[in-house]
Formats: C-alpha cells, structure tokens, sequence
C-alpha cells in the first residue's frame, strides 16, 4: 500500500540508524535522501528500489523544498512505498514538518521515524553531554541562519541569558554574528565554545575555544559545514570525556604499526 515514511537517517555514523529506519529503508520502492545522509545505509535498500538525491549544499539547493513535497506526493500516488531520508532527525531543522503538511493536504499516509539529531549525537562523540547535572540544567536547539527574507527570530538574549547549553545548527557562516550576539547580551567572553566538524563520522574534528576567540580558531583549523555549534561550560568536560576522537586515534596509530 503506498505510504511515505518521513525518516532521520541519523548524524553520520551507520551505526546509529534506528531499527525502524532500517526497516523503511528495506521496504521502500523510492528513497529520497539528502546530502548528509551516509551512503552506507543506502546499500539496505531493495536492488529495484529508486534512489532520488535530493542534497543541499549552503547557498545552494540541488532540489527546492517544493520539489520535494511534490516528488513524495508523485510517487506516494503512484502507489509507491517512499521513504524519505534525511541526516539528523526530521523534524529538528530537517523541514519534515512541511513535508508532513504537504502529505496532509493531498490525504496521503504517511509516518514521522524519529532519529539521533546531531545536536546531541556529535556532542557526545566530541565528549561533551549537553545537559549535566552540575553544570547545565538547560539545553536549546538552534538554527544558525533563517530563510532569506524573513525576519530575524532568534531570541540571542533570551538564549544568552536563560540557557545553560546551546546546540547550534549550521552556524558555521554566521559564527562571527552569532559570537557577538551572545557576548551583546551578557554571555561571558569566556564561555567554553566547541565546533564539531563532520561529528559522528571517522574524519569528526573538534575545536575547542571560547566565546571570545572560537571565530579565530575555527579559521585557523579551516572549519566549514557541516558542523556543530555548542556552548557552555559544559564544553570544558570535553578534557577529560573525549572518548570517540582518541579512540579513532588509536586505531589509526594500531593500523600503522601492523602496516
């Protein structure tokens, strides 16, 4: 029966698909996925099944949002099972819920599988918990830019003033706006900052700095998207949590020495 299944495909790492995201991903006759979607869980699909790449890049859209909704509802009324898959969850910055209203309009079934944003998932890679019961009781989900034309909504100082831990989604151009809004409204130039590129994944890189230096830093270790924004103090556990990236070195390390 034809049915869309609105899909978090997870932050990067393979092994974080949920197992009712593998389940779609097995039964669909079309799957829609994104640019950040790791081609890995593609190899779950049907051979028959068509993949549809429907990427992003910043500034840059391989396929509009209206495009989308109008291939699910296409294929959907074909009679087809469409799994649409995107990196993250798809309702944390990941425009499900347009989807789901475009589904809704044209009485098409549809499910919403949650996934592992990356908001949570490259902070813990990184050794970084977003909430800790001594140091952030707090944690918001950010986006770092709007859609073109609409009016700036971010709250900065509400942000800087009520939350403990930020998690902030494809800041990375903005990052020197975005800097001198938190600092603007009281945020200490010392709050500990962490930028996460590429999280989860074998090539994830981490930089560390504070509120007052984070935009140097991240241009001195050539920083782009995609990548991950926190802040708070709950970035100093890093020091001693980093787990994933020095596992990664070590394994690296192991591999040469057998080479």
């Amino acid at each position: 029966m034809a049915k869309v299944y609105l899909v978090g495909a997870g932050p990067g790492d393979p092994e974080l698909l949920t197992i009712k995201a593998l389940k779609c991903i097995q039964k669909a006759d079309v799957i829609l996925y994104d640019r950040l979607v790791n081609k890995e869980v593609l190899k779950h699909a049907k051979n028959e099944c068509e993949l549809v790449y429907c990427g992003k890049l910043p500034n840059y859209h391989t396929m509009k949002q209206e495009t989308i909704n109008h291939f699910l509802v296409k294929y959907a009324k074909s009679g087809k099972v469409v799994t649409r898959l995107k990196g993250g969850d798809p309702f944390i910055f990941g425009r499900g819920g347009e989807e789901a209203e475009a589904l809704s309009l044209n009485s098409i079934p549809y499910e919403i599988v949650p996934g592992i944003s990356s908001g949570v998932a490259a902070a813990a890679y990184a050794g970084i918990p977003v909430t800790h019961r001594d140091l952030s009781a707090s944690v918001a989900f950010v986006t770092g830019h709007r859609r073109e034309g609409i009016h700036e909504q971010v709250k900065w100082e509400s942000l800087a003033k009520g939350i403990d831990t930020l998690a902030i989604y494809m800041g990375i151009s903005n990052l020197p706006y975005i800097q001198s809004q938190l600092i603007k409204y009281g945020k200490s130039l010392q709050t500990p900052v962490a930028v996460i590129n590429w999280g989860t994944t074998d090539v994830q890189k981490t930089v560390i700095g504070t509120l007052e230096n984070i935009n140097d830093r991240v241009k001195q270790e050539g920083i782009s998207n995609p990548s991950m924004i926190i802040v708070g103090e709950v970035v100093s556990l890093r020091e001693k949590l980093n787990w994933f990236e020095e596992m990664i070195s070590n394994k690296s390390q192991s591999e040469a020495l057998v080479l």
